[in-house]
């Protein structure tokens, strides 16, 4: 069955030069063999503020680069998320744009004296981390990964994880696998 994926590339390098780049266009390879929409959305190239303040989180405006990424979001089924691990956390470009993008009223609906509605329900994810370390020791040592709370708090689920460790080890037989998973995720839409 088709799916609707949008890719949100978190890398903070804007030009493209990366292993995180590569393994998204894989991704959207492999999607588009599989017969599945897709939308990308490079968070690099975007425009917004960090915010500053709970009011501006709450009431303050949106930026004008942000409703397209919102719209992006809101169409897909699916969304992939790359980012590199940068001092055991993800970027702070992928933080700000979460905060930015996955604000109330557009991710939750809130409800006085009430939980939040989720307004994602039925949304599955796929997050897909590339680090020097051994993955492993990421996922023993850092108990990864604080992004599933946004994504979760606004109803996505379930949310897959691929940790990709030791990208810049000198066997590139390591990056040809991965770029072959990276391609039948996508072709699977998953």
């Amino acid at each position: 069955m088709a799916k609707r994926i949008t890719i949100l590339q978190g890398h903070p390098e804007p030009r493209g030069h990366h292993f995180g780049q590569v393994l998204a266009d894989a991704y959207t390879s492999g999607a588009r063999v599989g017969g599945h929409e897709i939308k990308c959305i490079e968070v690099a190239k975007l425009d917004f503020p960090l915010l500053r303040s709970s009011e501006d989180f709450y009431q303050g405006p949106i930026p004008a680069g942000t409703p397209p990424a919102q719209e992006a979001i809101r169409w897909a089924d699916h969304l992939v998320l790359f980012y590199p691990l940068w001092h055991g956390h993800f970027p702070a470009l992928v933080h700000a744009f979460l905060e930015q993008t996955f604000r109330p009223g557009f991710a939750v609906e809130s409800r006085k004296g009430q939980m939040p509605k989720k307004l994602f329900m039925g949304k599955m994810a796929r997050i897909v981390v590339t680090m020097q370390m051994p993955a492993f020791v990421y996922r023993w040592y850092f108990h990864p990964h604080p992004e599933k709370n946004t994504l979760r708090f606004s109803g996505i689920g379930p949310i897959k994880e691929t940790l990709i460790g030791r990208v810049e080890a000198r066997n590139g037989a390591n990056r040809e696998r991965w770029l072959r998973k990276m391609h039948a995720f996508g072709r699977e839409g998953w």
